[in-house]
This record gives C-alpha cells, sequence and structure tokens, in this order.
C-alpha cells in the first residue's frame, strides 16, 4: 500500500512538472516526501537497496504522468480552466498545514530576518509569474532540427536549468522552460513518443535532455539538504514565501489574460467543488 501511494504522490508531482506556474517541489513538500526525496538522490549509494525502494515508485508515478497526462492536462486547462486551476490551486493550499508545523514554535518565529527571507522568496516567485507580462513570452520555440554535438550538450545543459527548478518548491521547472522556449518543443516531442512518431529522433533528444534532468536534481538536491541542515527553520521560512506566492502564480501563469476565461456559475460552483477536493487530497497525502 505504500509504494502505491508513493506512486500516486509520483503522477501528481509528474502532472505538476507538466503545467506552467505548478511546482513539483512545491507538491512533492505538501504531499510529505520533499525532505526524504531530496535525502534519498544525495545520499543513494550510500543506501541504496532502501533509496531506491523508496525513490523507484515516485519516479514511475512522475513517468507515467508524463506519458499519460500531457496532452489531458493541456485539454483540461483549455476546456475547463476554472475547476482545474482550483483543483491544483487546492492541492497546494492542502499541504500548508503540514508545511507550518515545521516552523510553529520556532524561535525564527521571532526573527525578523527569517521573514525577509520569506518576503524575498515570494517577491522572486512573482516575478516569475509575472514574466511573461514583463518580458514578453519567452525566448521564441526551440527547434531541435538538425541538432549538432554541441546543440545535444546544450540541451542537457537545459535539462539541468529545468531540473533545478523542479526540485526548488514553488519554482515552476516548466515556466522556465517556456521562458527559454523549450516547453512546447519538449512536450511535443513526448507526445510524439506516445503516438509512436519519429521514435528514434525523440528518443535521442530525451535522452540527453534527462541527463541534464538527472544531474540538475542530484544537484539541487544536495544544496537544499545542506540548507536543511544548517539553517533548518530559516530555508523553511523561505519555502513558506515560496508556496504563498505559487498559490497565486497558478492561474497567474497559466493563463496571462484572465479576461478571456468566462466565468459562468456552473463552471464558479464546479471549480469550488475541486478546489475542496484539491485541498482535501492535499491534505490527506500530505499526512501519509
Amino acid at each position: 500500500m505504500k509504494n502505491v501511494i508513493l506512486v500516486i504522490k509520483g503522477f501528481i508531482m509528474g502532472i505538476a512538472n507538466i503545467i506552467p506556474g505548478v511546482s513539483g517541489g512545491t507538491l512533492a513538500l505538501t504531499l510529505g516526501i520533499y525532505e526524504n526525496f531530496i535525502s534519498a538522490i544525495s545520499h543513494l549509494f550510500s543506501n541504496l537497496k532502501e533509496n531506491i525502494k523508496f525513490l523507484l515508485p515516485i519516479f514511475i508515478g512522475i513517468g507515467l504522468s508524463l506519458l499519460t497526462m500531457s496532452s489531458v492536462i493541456t485539454t483540461s486547462f483549455e476546456r475547463f480552466p476554472i475547476p482545474t486551476t482550483l483543483f491544483f490551486m487546492g492541492l497546494v493550499i492542502g499541504g500548508i498545514p503540514m508545511l507550518f508545523s515545521k516552523i510553529k514554535g520556532s524561535n525564527e518565529m521571532k526573527k525578523v530576518s527569517s521573514y525577509v527571507i520569506l518576503f524575498f522568496t515570494f517577491a522572486f516567485v512573482m516575478i516569475l509569474a509575472f514574466s511573461n507580462e514583463l518580458f514578453g513570452n519567452g525566448l521564441g520555440d526551440a527547434s531541435f532540427d538538425n541538432l549538432s554535438i554541441l546543440g545535444y550538450f546544450g540541451l542537457s545543459f537545459i535539462g539541468m536549468i529545468a531540473a533545478a527548478t523542479m526540485v526548488i518548491p514553488g519554482v515552476s521547472g516548466s515556466l522556465v522552460l517556456m521562458l527559454l522556449g523549450y516547453y512546447f518543443p519538449i512536450i511535443n516531442v513526448i507526445k510524439e513518443i506516445t503516438h509512436f512518431e519519429y521514435l528514434f529522433p525523440n528518443i535521442f533528444i530525451l535522452f540527453f535532455f534527462g541527463i541534464g534532468v538527472l544531474l540538475g536534481i542530484v544537484l539541487v538536491a544536495k544544496l537544499i539538504e545542506w540548507l536543511l541542515k544548517k539553517y533548518e527553520k530559516k530555508t523553511y521560512f523561505g519555502v513558506v514565501g515560496f508556496i504563498i506566492a505559487s498559490i497565486i502564480a497558478i492561474p497567474v501563469s497559466v493563463y496571462h489574460d484572465l479576461g478571456a476565461i468566462t466565468f459562468t456559475v456552473p463552471q464558479i460552483i464546479i471549480g469550488i467543488i475541486f478546489l475542496v477536493l484539491g485541498i482535501g487530497i492535499g491534505y490527506q497525502l500530505g499526512e501519509k
């Protein structure tokens, strides 16, 4: 049963990494597996059997969601924007009580420096969320046609950047990919693979991108683990800033023009139901 729950949590993390504005690190944290996830990656070979036993179900869930949900999530946001957005906001909100338990009653709650850290992490995510409005829609879509050897290594570097942001709570790896112009090309590669189109070149592209992702996750995991050991409470104050901002960033990043959405009574009612459902699922999974 424990492995099934880990697969479900991995599946939700994978979905989060598909959606610009939603952070896989945020949901890992609110689902209650973040610290163990970071530790298992940072010390993979020190306790290989146990770490693989913990990580494998999570990565199976992430892989399944990336392969099966890319088209579904895109369609859900296009056809049911309000319920879908509110559901993911609910998942984040549901895990907040678990997060606040990490800093409740600590001496850091009395220090101004802790709230300064919270403010800066909040502001950082807000800048990212509004970056499309501030700087335009990224750098344009990248092309994978006729990639050179240098181009493949560059793709690995992009994977490292994306993975680094995926691991940090509140920072959306998919949003960063969108700003760099790689979001839609990577999503299209995944879609083509699921439809068995251009398999060899697409698998080659994902292989180099995946190497970068793995390296990025390991490097950032080690940094975050060090921060949690040295400055645990202050780090969690920073994370709280990330999380609070991400609740706002989800609708802002996914919809650059909220006025384009038609707010009908049925959609609002269904949206509230999905918000409550998301909060309930996030809370329950965070406790397990």
